[in-house]
């Protein structure tokens, strides 16, 4: 369990104590902001105190109060679409300041004062900042037809990339996402500043991100947001290991009024290239969020989301020839002339229209897959609050979230032709089996901050998450069992990772005299970390081979339930760790034209070592509103327990073939035969260096950088058994270590080698990349008459090249081995599977009661490289099924535009409607090479010309679109439309 409650006195305790904390105001300051062209009220304006870290938001009506002690403050007003306005005010002894503001529609687009990045408590906005940050603000968010948080960023941050995946296990339902072309846990995620605990989920599927572990930012709901920050810089000296690419923070929403909306949308695509009309993926949306005010100075914020996505599908049509009957293949001592004429004898159009008639009887359709979005039903919840203790001079603050999601997608079809994965008693027709997950997200901070006497300010805070995933596998069977004996349902175990963070920061700003812009922020914190990752194993015949294990079983039939074996006792596990870091910054004002920041940071962990980190950052203004920033900083990622541990047994489809694949950790001694030793941490050296300024109404900032990371943690390719004698060969001899070949007695009386095993990968410090990159974006609000016209053009071009593989001396000899621990499959995931390029424009004009948003978003072109080469090392042709292995699956996807567009109606006041598409034009990404021998009505019996499926990479025709690399999915439109309410 994530965790457990027991109700109890402490409870009543708590509660009396909010109850008594939430009472009483003594001084401070409020006040009603309202719009100067009309005087109405303006709801959700950020109020924020400078200097501090109090602010609050404006209700309904347009009110806002701030508990302050007694002195004098300056206020900060500021509003998407508003120009800022900042005014002091004096809070005297007694009684409270009132400040009213009118705010202006600004020409200038906002400014967003940005967190993230810094430690100080002086307001930047995002150009003034010494390295890159983009701020998404709610209305952003709101203002297309993006439901979740990392399809969102994937379509208004051109450094961030996330795809939602097909046929791939739990992937199918966290989505791995990228910041600047590197891998899902390299970059730290973060809400209201304080660490975000990872999945439970690896992903050891062949999808972009493969062998990583992200964060699941899906699980806070869209309501709970008030703005994303994304840096765009290494920051690990600053927030720690995993900010290699940057750090994304998540701020949530304060004190908001009511806000409700309901959304509906569904597919509206034809795809030429499946030629067929599709209305899938219907999509229903609720959100709520609603913010309480407690006493004059604290509040709650509520913000929940019900999400319910209907599955999609562009699977193909499968191109076996026949569904019932396998292909024959070639016996031993039967002559080529031989075996052409029995194939062709059991191969021919008489035996395929009786085959085709039985599949039509049976309803067994060719389009026997689901390849697209899996169906996902999403319930969440996310609070915010912070109140006043004491004087005043205490904050208490707190965060906590639960989110569900239940998922549902599909594996690869068994067909009845599939004589070791079916029974045809139970599954006279084949049947495709469903991966059913049940993801629990919890999260909860609390904390406390304030200030000394002596001015330092100090933050104490504890920081808990906890993600589950439970596999329950339907629609399937365990192979292995007698006939007409297997469930058809099984409990395949839960993966679970837990995280509590203890922090204890510490600031202060010094004069240095002179003016305001004169001044040194040092800062001085500890972090306590302590991670849990556990397995537990799913029910014996999930992973069984017979049963009880190991007795009763059919054959050479699989074992377990199929498309997801379950976790077995032997992978079961509970291991934990724990690290300790400690950092100090500095950061120096050295007047309105020179910033510079200087930060340190050293972590020890309890299972591999320390790392010390640095960064160094500069701004210097060259002339007013035109800056050059830059930094230099090293950077770490420790190994993730779950790269650490993790081990499993499962099926996996490589070409179509079935293959069992066993997943090993360090700690097993298959790892140490390979030469590979316990896992080190990946470090990291970057470089920055931009322009950014403003001029007017028109802002802009553009950033080159160069990312270079050693020891880079990769899993590995998949080492097959060789074949023939299953007793020789580097491979086998490893395997045979755990999987002994067993001598069984064929039908014909002739004996055969049978291992269980086929396959072993494993975790290791395998390479060495470099990912040099440049950001830009321009923005501009152009006036027209009483309205305002806004443009965004934003652009991110990066490339990785991976600069060393590390070889183990064990087995260097062996070129076939040794190409197995990274092969070219593998290389292109990391160089090329996610857009080099990504380019961004945008607009929105309001015009009355109307507003219309244009988005188009050109995703730059992906390469897939076969995990088989076409040429061999001596640069002759490598031969498959017969024939020269095709150049041609050796494919780029070329860029594609893809347009979004919403037109908004204001109702009322408190009442909006939204229309609008995602992807208008109805785009699609390139197909995948089909090899002309991938025909289902290719019935020759020729070895050269024949019918293989193992020429190309659509997995028997039933890939149309590549799952190995994405750009923007392949769904095709999307229409929606959206109600929202507010008061």
């Amino acid at each position: 369990m994530l965790f457990q409650y027991k109700p109890g006195r402490w409870g009543a305790v708590a509660l009396l104590w909010l109850l008594s904390v939430a009472v009483g105001f003594a001084q401070g300051v409020q006040g009603r902001v309202t719009d100067t062209k009309n005087s109405s009220s303006l709801p959700g304006v950020t109020v924020f105190v400078v200097g501090t870290n109090t602010g609050a938001s404006t209700d309904a009506d347009g009110n806002y109060a701030i508990r302050l002690s007694p002195g004098n403050y300056t206020l900060r007003f500021s509003f998407v679409g508003y120009d800022s306005v900042e005014r002091p005010v004096t809070v005297a002894e007694s009684g409270t300041a009132t400040v009213d503001m009118a705010l202006g529609e600004g020409l200038a687009s906002l400014s967003e004062v940005v967190v993230i990045g810094s430690r100080a408590a002086t307001a930047r906005s995002n150009i003034q900042t010494p390295v890159p940050v983009d701020v998404i603000g709610a209305k952003e968010m709101r203002s297309y037809a993006q439901t979740d948080v990392t399809q969102i960023l994937n379509f208004i941050a051109p450094s961030f990339s996330s795809n939602r995946q097909a046929v791939s296990d739990g992937t199918d339902h966290i989505d791995p996402a990228s910041l600047r072309g590197l891998g899902p846990d390299q970059v730290l995620v973060l809400v209201n500043g304080k660490r975000r605990h990872n999945t439970a989920l690896v992903n050891i599927n062949g999808t972009f991100g493969r062998g990583t572990v992200g964060t699941d930012m899906n699980a806070i709901p869209v309501a709970a947001i008030e703005r994303v920050e994304v840096l765009r810089d290494g920051a690990a000296a600053q927030y720690g290991s995993d900010a290699i690419a940057g750090v994304i923070n998540i701020v949530l929403k304060k004190n908001t009024p009511w806000s409700v909306s309901a959304q509906y949308g569904q597919s509206a695509s034809h795809s030429d290239a499946l030629n067929k009309s599709f209305t899938d993926g219907k999509t229903v949306q609720v959100d709520l969020s609603k913010g309480f005010q407690i006493g004059q100075k604290g509040f709650i914020n509520v913000g929940a989301q019900y999400l319910d996505r209907g599955a999609t599908n562009r699977g193909g049509i499968d191109t076996r020839p026949l569904l019932y009957t396998s292909l024959p293949s070639r016996s031993s001592g039967e002559t080529p002339d031989a075996f052409v004429a029995r194939y062709e004898g059991l191969v021919n159009a008489t035996t395929k229209a009786a085959d085709d008639q039985k599949a039509q009887a049976g309803g067994l359709d060719r389009n026997n897959m689901r390849v697209g979005n899996a169906e996902l039903r999403n319930i969440g919840f996310m609070a915010n609050g912070q109140f006043g203790v004491g004087n005043g001079s205490t904050e208490v603050y707190f965060q906590t979230g639960l989110t569900n999601k239940l998922g549902t997608g599909a594996a690869f079809y068994r067909l009845p032709s599939q004589a070791t994965q079916v029974d045809l008693t139970l599954y006279p027709n084949g049947f495709l089996p469903l991966i059913n997950t049940s993801v629990y997200d919890l999260s909860g901070s609390v904390g406390a901050r304030g200030q000394l006497a002596s001015g330092w300010r100090w933050d104490l805070s504890n920081t808990y998450g906890g993600n589950s995933i439970r596999f329950d596998i339907s629609n399937t069977l365990n192979a292995s069992l007698p006939l007409g004996t297997s469930p058809s349902s099984f409990y395949a175990g839960t993966l679970q990772f837990r995280q509590n963070t203890s922090n204890l920061d510490f600031s202060r700003r010094y004069a240095l005299g002179g003016g305001t812009t004169r001044s040194i922020n040092t800062a001085f914190g500890v972090e306590h970390r302590i991670d849990n990752f556990e397995i537990t194993p799913g029910e014996e015949r999930s992973y069984s081979r017979g049963f009880p294990d190991g007795q009763n079983f059919r054959g050479n039939n699989a074992a377990g339930a199929q498309g997801f074996p379950g976790y077995k006792p032997s992978n079961a596990l509970n291991k934990s760790r724990n690290n300790t870091g400690i950092y100090a910054d500095i950061e120096a004002e050295l007047g309105p034209r020179v910033l510079l920041e200087a930060a340190g940071r050293y972590e020890n962990y309890s299972d591999f070592g320390s790392n010390f980190s640095y960064k160094a950052t500069g701004r210097l203004s060259i002339i007013d509103d035109l800056a050059l920033r830059g930094a230099v900083a090293t950077g770490f990622r420790a190994p993730s327990l779950h790269q650490r541990y993790f081990n499993s047994e499962s099926t996996q489809f490589v070409n179509s073939v079935p293959r069992q694949v066993l997943t090993v950790n360090n700690d097993s001694p298959i790892v140490g035969l390979f030469g590979v030793g316990n896992l080190r941490a990946e470090l990291s050296k970057s470089y920055s260096l931009g322009l950014a300024g403003k001029r007017g109404s028109f802002s802009f900032t553009v950033d080159a950088y160069q990312i270079d990371i050693t020891n880079r943690i990769v899993f590995s390719s998949q080492f097959n058994r060789e074949s023939g004698n299953l007793t020789t060969g580097t491979v086998n001899q490893i395997l045979n270590t755990v999987d002994p070949v067993q001598i069984t007695t064929q039908p014909s009386g002739t004996t055969a080698q049978v291992a269980n095993i086929n396959t072993v990968q494993f975790f290791t410090n395998a390479i060495n990349t470099t990912t040099r990159g440049i950001d830009l974006v321009l923005n501009e609000r152009i006036r027209i008459g009483a309205n305002t016209l806004t443009l965004t053009a934003a652009a991110n071009f990066n490339k990785t090249l991976v600069t060393n593989i590390a070889v183990p001396t064990e087995i260097s000899s062996n070129t076939a081995v040794t190409n197995s621990l990274f092969d070219r499959q593998e290389r292109s995931r990391f160089e090329s599977s996610v857009p080099r390029s990504k380019i961004n424009l945008s607009g929105s004009y309001g015009f009355g009661r109307w507003n219309v948003f244009a988005r188009s978003v050109r995703f730059g072109e992906v390469t897939y490289l076969s995990p088989t080469s076409p040429y061999l090392p001596n640069g002759t042709r490598t031969q498959v099924a017969g024939q020269d292995f095709p150049v041609e699956n050796d494919q780029t996807f070329s860029a594609k535009w893809i347009t979004d567009l919403t037109v908004s109606y204001n109702v009322t006041k408190a009442a909006q409607l939204q229309v609008g598409a995602n992807n208008l034009f109805d785009v699609y990404p390139d197909v995948l090479y089909v090899n002309p021998r991938n025909n289902a009505n290719n019935l020759t019996g020729n070895p050269a010309t024949s019918y293989s499926g193992g020429l190309d990479n659509t997995s028997n025709g039933r890939f149309v679109y590549s799952r190995a690399v994405q750009q923007f999915g392949f769904n095709g439109r999307f229409l929606f439309a959206r109600a929202s309410y507010t008061f």
